[in-house]
């Protein structure tokens, strides 16, 4: 159906005017907040202030077309800025016409993939990110981010993508430290602090009533912009050193073209690549997570289309990678949006901020900007994910720490790269050492439970192992070896069984190693059972000669079996 393509073929339909004056305050009020956060994620990513508010309109709109999703609000956020400053910085000089381009190829690139993947049905290749390596990606760069624009706060220069070389640059350029600055970002960052935790509680004192005071804590960043402009432009801030947002073009969006330079494109894929993949899953959690609180539903598949037409619309529009935010969609949610529609308003308010209020934030401090990244980044930074993973996994602590280290030291792309690379080394490694248990009769029950960890009865002519594991080419040749280990030397011994209730495959490497079983415990006057196979598993094995070659039977249940070797 065209509307599973156009989800807003289908919600569209059933708009109504309640759910206009929803969608209308719920724009008011995410517009409000993302003028201040699009200028800075701008100035992030190393683009022009007017870049953000470009990428905030037109992939706004194209996601109301292509998403499913009613709260998701899509534009910069502050990872994928950092990761795109990273990855374009590699290429191009910041400041420079082939850094935009190179900015427009980025989004241009991972728009393609998202669609691609959306198209294919392959949302599933985000499931190589696990939380593990997310959550210390999301840390170390909350880290970076924060580190990065201590230099605007102090009105020193910063360079560098990783910490050390921003801890070296920050040291470096204390020489030439701008006390105003320092006090501007440092009233900016105490205020807008105090707006995220004490404002609301002190207007909900003074009498302010609930959704008043919500949009009073909404407008917080737009109040900073407000007075510490007006200062630098009262008082003449940026002749005595303090440096200012500058002339921003009064315009709409402008028609852009990504550059297809063959060589500028292979440069860019792997962080493309990246950025897709961590924007996705960033956008799907979110928007799964508020989806769940009206009991809705979204499409991955369909997601990875709406992001993917978003980029694409960035790329042609002046923008750069974008992707669903969380703390905007939170507020977008809230604010009691009832359809992506919410979204296509906020779109035409930036558009009118972009068009009419862009030439008033010529003295905006870059110290306030750098303050409003600061204090929406410090939120992303959960060193506690550590104390947590070491305590339930050392292999997810393992892959945090990795993950935390490896983008600190060397980069953001090294950092993902790393912790993607440790997680399936890790998962393998796992994997090829599966639990195997040997399982006795809970009394009076038809319970099978591990010897080691239950009073149970067992047979001395019987032993049955439980394979708490698929069998693959990576954990074959252990369970053959663990079997061998087993049986050797137990004169008792007549019958193995092999207790398959957990396992879901078995490939062709796993069958030979059941067939070199099957072959070695006969040369021992052993025969071997499989009990409790799945069907899937069942109609693979009955594809292959194993069952006319194996020695024992195959048992529905391992009760069954039981009974039957024991009257055998």
């Amino acid at each position: 159906m065209l509307s599973n393509l156009l989800p807003i073929l289908d919600w569209g339909r059933r708009y109504s005017r309640a759910t206009l004056g929803a969608d209308l305050m719920a724009a008011l009020i995410v517009t409000i907040m993302l003028i201040p956060q699009s200028l800075a994620y701008a100035l992030l990513a190393g683009m022009p202030p007017e870049a953000g508010l470009y990428a905030s309109i037109v992939p706004i709109m194209l996601y109301a077309v292509f998403g499913t999703s009613n709260a998701l609000a899509v534009g910069p956020v502050a990872v994928v800025s950092l990761m795109t400053a990273a990855a374009v910085g590699e290429v191009a000089a910041s400041g420079t016409a082939g850094y935009a381009v190179a900015a427009l190829t980025l989004a241009g690139l991972s728009g393609a993939m998202l669609l691609v993947l959306g198209l294919f049905r392959l949302g599933f290749v985000a499931n190589f990110l696990s939380h593990p390596v997310i959550a210390g990606f999301i840390t170390a760069s909350g880290i970076l981010i924060a580190t990065s624009q201590l230099g605007p706060v102090l009105g020193v220069r910063t360079e560098g993508a990783t910490l050390p070389a921003l801890l070296s640059s920050l040291a470096a350029g204390m020489g030439s430290l701008s006390l105003l600055t320092l006090v501007i970002g440092a009233a900016a960052t105490g205020f807008l602090y105090w707006v995220r935790k004490g404002m609301k509680p002190a207007l909900r004192r003074a009498g302010l009533g609930p959704r008043a005071a919500d949009v009073a804590v909404r407008a917080g960043p737009v109040l900073a912009v407000v007075v510490t402009t007006l200062l630098a432009w009262g008082f003449g801030l940026d002749r005595a050193g303090v440096a200012v947002v500058g002339h921003v073009p009064a315009a709409l969006p402008p028609f852009t073209l990504p550059s297809f330079d063959p060589e500028l494109i292979r440069q860019l894929l792997l962080p493309a690549a990246l950025i897709s993949i961590i924007g996705f899953v960033e956008s799907v959690s979110v928007a799964q997570t508020l989806a769940a609180k009206k009991r809705e539903r979204i499409r991955p598949d369909q997601e990875l289309i709406g992001l993917g037409a978003a980029n694409l619309g960035a790329a042609f529009t002046g923008g750069f990678p974008v992707t669903g935010g969380f703390a905007r969609s939170v507020v977008n949610f809230d604010a009691g949006a009832a359809t992506p529609a919410a979204g296509a308003f906020t779109a035409i308010g930036l558009a009118v901020a972009a068009l009419f209020f862009t030439p008033y934030i010529y003295f905006l401090p870059k110290a306030t900007l750098a303050a409003t990244i600061i204090v929406a980044v410090l939120s992303l930074v959960d060193l506690g994910v550590l104390r947590r993973a070491w305590a339930y996994s050392r292999a997810d602590f393992a892959a945090v720490a990795v993950t935390i280290l490896a983008t600190l030291l060397l980069g953001v792309e090294a950092g993902v790269s790393a912790g993607v690379a440790l997680s399936v080394l890790l998962h393998l490694w796992k994997t090829s050492r599966p639990h195997v248990a040997e399982v006795g009769i809970v009394p009076g029950t038809r319970h099978f439970r591990n010897i080691l960890r239950h009073e149970v009865q067992t047979d001395p002519a019987i032993v049955t192992l439980r394979v708490d594991e698929s069998l693959y080419f990576a954990n074959a040749r252990f369970l053959e070896d663990y079997i061998m280990a087993r049986v050797t030397g137990d004169a008792n011994l007549r019958h193995v069984v092999l207790l398959c209730s957990a396992v879901n495959e078995v490939d062709m490497s796993a069958l030979e190693s059941l067939e070199a079983i099957n072959t070695r415990l006969h040369a021992m006057g052993l025969t071997l059972h499989l009990s409790e196979v799945k069907g899937p598993v069942m109609d693979r094995l009955q594809r292959s000669s194993f069952l006319s070659a194996l020695t024992g039977r195959v048992f529905l249940s391992q009760w069954d079996a039981v009974e039957a070797l024991r009257a055998g």
